[in-house]
């Protein structure tokens, strides 16, 4: 009965390791915040770039392969480009993250 309680002695010890956790993946996130990610769309029409926070930070357009009178085309083309992009950083943050917990002991699928 009193087995489940003698782990309790080490409380202190347990707060440490939460902090360090903590602060072990705000740094992470940091770092991920800070990386750039670059995709296309329509074979490379436009270039879209976002940083870790999901932002688009460039774009890119070959103006040699637009026709001006598509407009919905190209405003098509650029929303997939921007959304692939997006797609990719999440992805390599999502297996960044995955990757620490494992370093530090959490069980994997517990940060999905």
């Amino acid at each position: 009965m009193f087995d489940a309680l003698k782990n309790l002695g080490d409380i202190p010890g347990l707060m440490a390791k939460a902090r360090e956790m903590q602060d072990k993946m705000k740094a992470m996130q940091e770092e991920l915040a800070k990386r750039q990610v670059t995709a296309e769309a329509a074979g490379g029409m436009v270039q879209a770039t976002v940083n870790g926070r999901m932002e688009l930070v460039k774009l890119q357009i070959d103006k040699t392969r637009i026709d001006l009178n598509d407009t919905e085309m190209l405003e098509d083309v650029i929303v997939a480009a921007v959304a692939a992009a997006q797609n990719k950083a999440s992805e390599s943050a999502r297996s960044e993250m995955q990757k620490m917990a494992g370093e530090i002991g959490i069980p994997p699928g517990m940060l999905s």
